[in-house]
Parts: structure tokens; C-alpha cells; sequence
């Protein structure tokens, strides 16, 4: 067991990075699906000035800098708080369970940018490169 506790203490600043990269890319994804209508067509035209085409711009930009570490605090800060007011504007007035409403996703994204907030990019980062914290 210890070994397996040394194992993963040894790798904790990579895997940090490897869950922002992920989570970034995968924001990037919601975000060109609403403003580029890629992968997968959207369902409305996009439009920069309704809350759906800013909130993709949002995902778009910044789950790219956050997947290669570029401001990862800011970025995941403002990517919270984005998935915050998703739930609550869009997924909680449907039902109180996110199961149920089909929010899960933005409950996990919220929590985990707003980890990634905290935490910082990781090993990984640009940041790290340009001399920031971890």
C-alpha cells in the first residue's frame, strides 16, 4: 500500500496536468460545437451577444488556455463559475437532482475548474515555464 501511495505522490504535478489538459480540451469541445458548430452541428446559429455564444466563446478560449496551462488559474476560475450559473440557469430550474436534470457534467466541470483554480497547472504548463507557481 505504501508503495502504491509513493507511486502516486511521485506523479501528482503530471497528473494534475493531465487533468487540465483533459478538462480543457473537453471545454474546448462544448465551446466549438456552439461557436464553430464543430464537432457536431449545434442546435441554434451562434450568435457572440446571446448567453449561449458568449458562454461558448468562454469554453472555447479558455479551455484552450487552460489545456496548455496558460493562465490555468484565471482561466479555471472564470470556467467555475461559467459552469456554475449553467447549472443553475439551465440545468436546476428543470429538477433538484443533477442526475435527473442533466446537469452532472456541469457540477463535476465546476468542481474541478474550481480545483484546478487552487491547484494551479501542474508540472505541465505554460505557466510553469514562464516562471509560476505550479
Amino acid at each position: 500500500m505504501k508503495t502504491i501511495i509513493r507511486l502516486f505522490t511521485s506523479c501528482e504535478g503530471k497528473l494534475l496536468s493531465v487533468l487540465r489538459i483533459f478538462s480543457g480540451l473537453l471545454m474546448m469541445q462544448h465551446g466549438g460545437q456552439k461557436v464553430l458548430g464543430f464537432p457536431g452541428a449545434s442546435k441554434m446559429p451562434f450568435d457572440l451577444f446571446s448567453k449561449i455564444g458568449f458562454a461558448g466563446l468562454l469554453e472555447l478560449i479558455l479551455g484552450l488556455t487552460l489545456a496548455i496551462g496558460l493562465f490555468t488559474r484565471t482561466s479555471a476560475f472564470i470556467l467555475s463559475g461559467l459552469m456554475a450559473v449553467a447549472y443553475f440557469t439551465v440545468h436546476a430550474p428543470k429538477d433538484f437532482f443533477p442526475m435527473i436534470n442533466g446537469g452532472e457534467l456541469a457540477v463535476l466541470y465546476c468542481f474541478v475548474y474550481l480545483y484546478l483554480a487552487a491547484a494551479g497547472g501542474g508540472e505541465l504548463s505554460v505557466d510553469r515555464l514562464r516562471g509560476g507557481k505550479k
